[in-house]
């Protein structure tokens, strides 16, 4: 099992605040997101490679500072561009990260995004 420690995602990516939002506005926290995703994986990674063949399980845990309930899937959502540069880290293409259970916890110490990868067998 692989696990990457993420900065939570920044609030803008949150799909509810992008309303009437230019594309251009988020662009840079998308790009952010990813390419920070890219290096934390590879520096878990330690310049091995890790072969992943059919599905892969991903563990999305939410630790959040404050106790505001968050719907799953904008925490999902929010997080799409990190995700995408985990996918290019491992060289992958995220359409095999299958199951992805999301958890969120309330009351952290701080807020971060932890990402588990583990593979399925069927």
């Amino acid at each position: 099992m692989l696990t990457i420690v993420l900065p939570f995602p920044h609030p803008d990516l949150n799909p509810n605040r992008a309303n009437g939002r230019h594309w251009g506005a988020l662009a840079k926290l998308k790009k952010d997101a990813r390419l920070q995703a890219y290096l934390e994986t590879r520096k878990v990674l330690n310049g091995k490679k890790h072969v992943f063949s059919g599905l892969i399980s991903l563990t999305l845990t939410f630790f959040m500072v404050d106790h505001r309930k968050r719907d799953a899937d904008n925490l999902l959502a929010s997080a799409k561009s990190a995700l995408d540069g985990v996918a290019e880290a491992l060289e992958i293409n995220d359409h095999s990260f299958e199951p992805v259970i999301i958890r969120r916890v309330y009351g952290a110490s701080e807020s971060v995004l932890i990402v588990e990868i583990s593979h399925v067998e069927i």
